[in-house]
């Protein structure tokens, strides 16, 4: 009998709408902080980031107000250095496997910065960005890896310039200033996940 990878996900598969770039089943939040990729730019690469407001805590509503340029400058004291910012990701996996989209896929999210990959420069232009609610040094929850596959499953299935191979994380594409996920990120165990939907079980 084959076996089955231990926590393989097992809800059903998530799915993209390729006509409006959301993702099916997950909540949706818009962010104003996206614009148009640039003529001839498609989802070729897929950005894994890690955060959590206030540093090091995780629930509440503040993800979402930062997203939204909604987040009180005096609502904690971390908050007044990252209010003003602009940003967003186009998904966000929060610790229980939640699954928020804030950017439709075919838009281009403010998530990489500064960033090169492969030589090519501006990472916004053709990535997508997801973030896990957590911190480097603290392991991420078994229903994020689960969520998280699934949702990268449902972008290979959409956009054929995606896979498993165009998977990397903040601090691949902005070495030296970006740090996340981290070091408690299991890299192995998303590609196993990640594979197993797509060539074990696929839909």
């Amino acid at each position: 009998m084959r076996s089955v990878e231990p926590d393989a996900p097992r809800e059903a598969p998530a799915s993209v709408d390729p006509a409006t770039g959301w993702l099916g089943g997950a909540r949706h939040v818009a962010s104003p902080n996206c614009d148009d990729r640039p003529p001839g730019c498609e989802p070729e690469l897929i950005v894994v980031h890690g955060i959590s407001l206030p540093p090091g805590e995780f629930g509440g509503p503040w993800i979402d107000a930062l997203f939204t340029n909604r987040l009180p400058p005096d609502g904690h004291e971390y908050f007044a250095a990252v209010a003003g910012l602009r940003v967003s990701a186009h998904v966000l996996v929060r610790r229980d496997g939640e699954v928020v989209q804030y950017v439709p896929f075919h838009r281009r999210a403010w998530h990489a910065g500064q960033s090169q990959w492969m030589g090519r420069e501006r990472c916004n232009d053709f990535s997508v960005g997801i973030e896990l609610e957590g911190t480097d040094a603290r392991a991420y929850e078994a229903a994020q890896y689960a969520a998280l596959a699934r949702v990268i499953v449902a972008l290979c299935r959409a956009y054929p310039t995606l896979s498993p191979e165009r998977i990397v994380g903040h601090s691949d594409v902005a070495p030296g200033r970006k740090s996340d996920p981290g070091i408690a990120f299991d890299w192995p165990r998303l590609r196993a996940l990640v594979r197993y939907s797509l060539e074990v079980a696929p839909a």
